[in-house]
């Protein structure tokens, strides 16, 4: 029998005396250019809230929905929190680092402090609070379902603005994973300011086109986010790309609840 997300984990904390529990997930770690996005919500419990039950893993539901229920839980939720690292970033620390950055910034992003944080497959150490790590937690867990969708809708609008600045690679329709058609206008135009210089696919075409001595119509030179370590060690420290988009929730999260 397949099982939808309910708030299991989240009661069994509470009886044990843990009231705000914030459920974490990211989105864009398997993809070749944009950032790692992940998102931190803090749900009501007892929730009555209807549209809990249209709840899914954000890969499960199809724009329309999530677009609807981002609304709803940024609404809703007792806290929304957003951590965005750049591409430049996952080059120079490894995507898993990146990862866990972006969980650490989604929780200090939040206007309340979570007592225990509930995360889809990954633990915190640079995180102090109470935690658990979920296998398939974006399956399982309500809280961790809902930062799916936030992260992803995050995500996707970033990406279609990426789509404007670095017309030719299609970013609105992929979102920066790796395609047939991504993987084709790579190899045409080159790696853009956002790809992940240091992933295999993106590094092999720079590779196989260097020496025909191809660069990007969009880039510079390919050692421009690597000359020197990037400076931070705190997640409010981590550059942006230059060109990087503004957060397109700030908007739609001001004025309620929720942390942008």
């Amino acid at each position: 029998m397949r099982r939808f997300p309910n708030f299991d984990e989240e009661n069994e904390l509470k009886s044990q005396g843990y009231e705000l529990i914030a459920g974490i997930d990211e989105v864009g770690r398997g993809a070749l250019a944009g950032p790692v996005v992940a998102g931190a919500v803090i749900l009501p419990n007892p929730a009555n809230l209807s549209w809990l039950g249209l709840v899914r893993d954000s890969k499960e539901l199809d724009s329309r929905k999530r677009e609807s229920l981002f609304d709803l839980i940024s609404r809703e939720a007792v806290a929304v929190g957003i951590g965005i690292v750049p591409s430049q970033v996952i080059d120079s620390v490894n995507i898993l680092r990146a990862t866990r950055l972006a969980m650490v910034q989604a929780v200090e992003k939040l206007t309340k402090q979570p007592s225990f944080l509930l995360i889809d497959r990954v633990t915190l150490s640079q995180c102090p609070l109470p935690q658990r790590g979920i296998t398939r937690g974006d399956k399982l867990c309500l809280s961790i379902a809902c930062a799916s969708i936030i992260a992803k809708v995050t995500r996707d609008h970033m990406m279609v603005e990426f789509d404007q600045i670095y017309p030719g690679y299609g970013f609105a329709r992929h979102k920066g994973y790796g395609t047939g058609i991504h993987m084709s206008c790579l190899r045409k135009l080159g790696p853009s300011p956002i790809h992940r210089l240091y992933f295999a696919p993106v590094r092999a075409i720079i590779a196989s086109q260097s020496s025909g001595h191809l660069a990007s119509a969009h880039s510079e030179p390919f050692s421009f986010c690597h000359s020197d370590p990037l400076p931070f060690c705190h997640s409010e420290g981590v550059p942006m790309e230059s060109g990087r988009p503004k957060n397109p929730t700030r908007r739609r999260l001001r004025g309620s609840t929720t942390s942008d």
